[in-house]
């Protein structure tokens, strides 16, 4: 039986490239039916809610802003919507006939990705608009599809960051990870410490690198992302990557003295965790970003926290003893446990990157979900202990979802840190935890990360088109086309992105020009 439903979900996806109905990521059921559905200038609609964002979503961008009459009775509506409480929350069905479509969902976020499909499934001129007549049904394979921004290391305008939330609602994820803070910037206003964002907002040097968000402008974002069903996580990330914050606030490292900002990588100056003072102004940082962010995670980073000046610092020292830890990675557990039960209070679940449980010690509270990353260096090391002690786990092996690792080597990613489409579709060691079906992992996440001055031109052809594949991974249920015929797809839906807005790079390694320009 599975056999055979494997090969009716193949054909499925075979008439529909036939029909030229390509959509990314593809529904898991689609059955074509005979005829279309023409939509002219006069079009009428049946909805309980006409100020719905999405049915403004339908008008601009499938419609093509075309008029509309409401119609008080969904008979007469060349357009109906219908609620049905029995779909999954981010389910949808459309049934399109000739004379009408009928588009289902049990709420805003169903009918969103109902709107985001027919985005691709319309053609024709504004004034004919067709619908290939099919009766669609669709739900996500993973309940975290994640894209994660960096505007740590380089500033972005906020219509950049409005277009990747776009990008990721298009492509039917629902999570963006905003990476606040990094070493070269704190692009995060906090109204307590204003010199976190005046200074620590300027310390790159390269080009992008200077500024941050008023947290108006924050604002702005979450409603934007609301609007699309997209739940904003903010990163702030400690104890490391604190060179910024510790250029405006000295006396928050060990020693209280001016700290050198690295261009590149990062630095033995990292929070202390032995002044309670950095503990109290830290809470306060978060505080402020709970105030600010109505959602439940917040992500507090814990990656790459060298422990150098901690094992040097008396006050770190005294903390190791007084609590009898055992050295500077239990110090770190301890710390993070401390900033995760001041979430807890605050009712959110605190996300630490998987270097916090590399190794046993101080426990986390058990509003901690872990996002494994590191397969590079440490394989599924994170994974297996995180599962081991019952955190929730976010997917997101650096191998093949960071997105800023380039085809081809460019500056500071040599050979082993590129790869293309095909490896990340065949062999994505995320995707492959996934399929474990482990109720405690969540999902997978993808990155952009901005190493290596990545600037907001740079930004298209390193997501595309990789970025449709564990989009595809992500949400879509059944069984995956076979490589090439997935690619051909690809190739196909190429200008219509494109006409979206998104810049293709190479998908292959095999195709990059020798002369190839990465910047």
């Amino acid at each position: 039986m599975k056999h055979r439903l494997s090969i009716l979900l193949l054909l499925v996806s075979y008439v529909t490239l036939a029909c030229g109905q390509i959509v990314f990521p593809s529904p898991n059921q689609v059955e074509m039916k005979k005829g279309k559905l023409t939509l002219r200038k006069n079009i009428s609609m049946y909805t309980a809610d006409t100020t719905a964002f999405y049915i403004s979503l339908l008008r601009s961008e499938v419609l093509r802003d075309a008029s509309v009459k409401w119609q008080s009775k969904a008979s007469a509506a060349h357009i109906c919507w219908t609620n049905d409480p029995s779909l999954p929350p981010e389910g949808y069905k459309i049934s399109i006939n000739p004379k009408q479509m009928t588009i289902t969902a049990s709420g805003e976020r169903g009918f969103i990705y109902a709107v985001q499909t027919l985005r691709q499934w319309v053609s024709g001129p504004a004034g004919k608009l067709t619908f290939a007549c099919a009766d669609i049904t669709d739900s996500p394979r993973m309940q975290w599809r994640c894209f994660l921004l960096d505007s740590g290391r380089q500033y972005q305008r906020i219509s950049t960051i409005k277009k990747y939330i776009d990008m990721a609602s298009l492509l039917k994820m629902n999570y963006f990870h905003w990476h606040l803070t990094e070493g070269l910037g704190w692009r995060i206003e906090i109204k307590r410490y204003p010199r976190l964002a005046q200074v620590g907002g300027s310390v790159g040097k390269a080009e992008e690198q200077q500024g941050f968000y008023t947290q108006e402008e924050i604002r702005e974002v979450i409603n934007y992302a609301s609007q699309r069903n997209i739940t904003i996580v903010p990163e702030i990330d400690m104890p490391g990557h604190a060179e910024a914050a510790l250029s405006a606030h000295p006396e928050l490292g060990c020693f209280g003295l001016p700290v050198e900002v690295p261009q590149q990588g990062f630095t033995q100056n990292i929070f202390c965790a032995g002044k309670d003072e950095v503990l109290t102004f830290l809470k306060n940082v978060l505080d402020e970003v709970c105030e600010l962010f109505p959602y439940p995670y917040i992500h507090l980073g814990g990656d790459e926290a060298p422990k150098g000046n901690w094992n040097k610092c008396e006050d770190c020292q005294k903390r190791i003893a007084a609590l009898n830890l055992k050295d500077s990675h239990d110090l770190q557990l301890w710390f993070s446990a401390q900033m995760a039960n001041h979430l807890k209070q605050k009712g959110r679940k605190a996300i630490f990157w998987g270097d916090v449980v590399y190794q046993d010690g101080y426990p986390l509270p058990d509003n901690t979900v872990i996002q494994w990353w590191n397969y590079r260096g440490h394989k599924d090391l994170a994974l297996r202990n995180a599962l081991k002690h019952n955190y929730p786990v976010i997917c997101s092996s650096n191998y093949y979802t960071y997105l800023n690792f380039p085809l081809t080597p460019w500056r500071g990613y040599a050979k082993e840190r590129t790869f293309d489409l095909k490896d990340l579709y065949l062999d994505n060691p995320s995707n492959k935890a996934c399929n474990e079906k482990n109720p405690l992992i969540l999902g997978m996440s993808c990155a952009l990360w901005t190493d290596d001055v990545v600037t907001e031109r740079m930004i298209d052809q390193r997501l595309f088109p990789r970025i449709i594949g564990l989009a595809e991974q992500m949400w879509h249920q059944g069984e995956p086309l076979d490589f090439t015929r997935f690619y051909k797809q690809v190739l196909q839906k190429k200008e219509w992105f494109e006409q979206q807005g998104y810049k293709f790079g190479p998908a292959l390694k095999s195709e990059v020009p020798q002369d190839y320009k990465w910047d």
